[in-house]
């Protein structure tokens, strides 16, 4: 009997149930040194990284579609788009977080984009994750913040954190991402993702203003399921090496 291939969904939700923490390295195409990049795929390859995200806030084209190319040749891992807008839909990845920005109030965020992508991304054998994104004030204005022309959520208020990530999974989403922000002064607090991650079912994601590896275990530690690392990795290559 020919054994089904697990999509990257039921892999997260495996590693879960399984308690196998997971975590994703993101790339702007933007930021790319491209005379570096075969450094950084090694880089790569060397982290416990179990996942690439790929996107940015204003990313092009062209950029982009190289970037996966080199990614889908040079590394084993998979490749989920991370897009700030439907310009950022490319088939060449594996999957695309279908982000719906619940934390603001902003249509273009919540569904005008999202009826966009989807005649593009039907034409596509993406795998498509539908995912509440839930920005959290970290200390200074965000690109998230600044492109969608939304406020973040009071990092001190729990309880709206909390509803809105579980309103979030009410509507259907299948993976819930909380989010500091990219370059983020703070991080997510570490009681709002125990808080979340108790009181819902879903996998959690937290990214933003994680600056080292102790971060990264205290962010497992207090439940996250997948920690993204953005800032830092493109600051610095040898993030891991310590």
């Amino acid at each position: 009997m020919e054994q089904k291939i697990l999509t990257i969904h039921q892999q997260i939700l495996d590693a879960k149930k399984n308690g196998q923490k997971l975590l994703a390295i993101l790339l702007d195409p933007d930021k790319i040194v491209w005379e570096n990049l075969d450094h950084l795929l090694l880089k790569i390859n060397q982290s416990p990284a179990t996942h690439i995200f790929v996107g940015g806030s204003i990313v092009q084209s062209t950029i982009l579609e190289d970037l996966i190319a080199q990614l889908q040749q040079k590394t084993n891992l998979p490749v989920i788009l991370f897009p700030g807008d439907p310009s950022q839909i490319s088939p060449q990845a594996d999957a695309i977080l279908f982000l719906s920005l619940l934390s603001g109030r902003n249509p273009d965020y919540l569904i005008e984009y999202q009826v966009q992508a989807a005649p593009i991304l039907k034409k596509t054998n993406l795998e498509v994750i539908s995912t509440g994104y839930i920005l959290i004030e970290s200390g200074n204005e965000t690109a998230v913040a600044r492109v969608s022309k939304t406020e973040p959520l009071n990092r001190k208020n729990f309880d709206l954190a909390l509803a809105t990530a579980q309103a979030g999974e009410m509507l259907g989403n299948k993976l819930i991402y909380l989010e500091a922000g990219s370059g983020a002064k703070k991080p997510v607090p570490l009681e709002m993702i125990a808080l979340i991650a108790q009181n819902i079912e879903i996998p959690v994601i937290v990214g933003g203003g994680i600056v080292d590896l102790h971060g990264i275990k205290k962010a497992y530690k207090a439940g996250a399921d997948l920690v993204v690392i953005g800032t830092a990795f493109e600051n610095d290559s040898h993030f891991f090496d310590s």
